[in-house]
């Protein structure tokens, strides 16, 4: 890919992962100034849950870019992972902004106690509290440093796949088909990297 398409195909990316947020905050402008009904009967769960649902998108697009890169031999793809991943962060770190600023109303102090009483918050904030090492070391800078503890590092990113969907399951009262759709992609995703660490040692062993 040439850089002219290259940077095209980065702009493309940057104005899709910013679309829902400008829909959402749209929508926000217009019950705010309007008093309509664009969010639904309860407004703060309805931006809660898609700036959520945004951030758990984007990191299973960024855990798919690896398993697309081997399958398709598109090694471009790779350029796009560390986009992918700190829209995951923007979109959960707003997730978070909204249930203290919205649901608790700036009582953050309250955020501790749900912690440590509810474990879907729990969770949800350890994914959260994991994701900020991987956002702060995403820089060209940082991958210098750290070397090969930068892909040790970066491997928290499956663990963080598995909380954020936890964190969805446990939230979801009845209707669990969405947070099973993406427990199952999440589940294949690493069950992909598994089989191909399996081969590779395995062929070890033989050679």
């Amino acid at each position: 890919m040439t850089p002219r398409k290259l940077l095209f195909a980065k702009v493309v990316v940057h104005l899709a992962a910013l679309t829902p947020l400008a829909i959402l905050l749209w929508q926000m402008w217009q019950v705010a100034s309007s008093g309509g009904n664009a969010l639904g009967a309860d407004p703060v769960a309805q931006i809660e849950h898609r700036l959520g649902l945004w951030a758990l998108r984007f990191l299973v697009l960024a855990l798919a870019i690896t398993p697309l890169r081997q399958l398709t031999g598109w090694a471009v793809l790779v350029r796009f992972r560390r986009m992918l991943g700190l829209y995951a962060f923007a979109y959960a770190t707003l997730h978070l902004a909204a249930y203290v600023g919205l649901d608790l109303r700036g009582y953050w102090t309250q955020l501790f106690e749900d912690i440590a009483k509810r474990p879907y918050i729990t969770v949800g904030f350890l994914a959260w509290l994991l994701l900020v090492p991987l956002a702060v070391t995403s820089t060209t800078g940082w991958i210098r440093r750290l070397g090969r503890n930068w892909s040790r590092l970066h491997k928290l990113v499956y663990a963080i796949g598995i909380l954020a969907v936890l964190h969805f399951w446990w939230l979801v009262k009845s209707d669990i088909r969405e947070p099973a759709l993406y427990a199952g992609l999440v589940a294949m995703l690493l069950g992909w990297r598994a089989w191909k660490a399996w081969r590779k040692r395995a062929g070890g062993v033989r050679a």
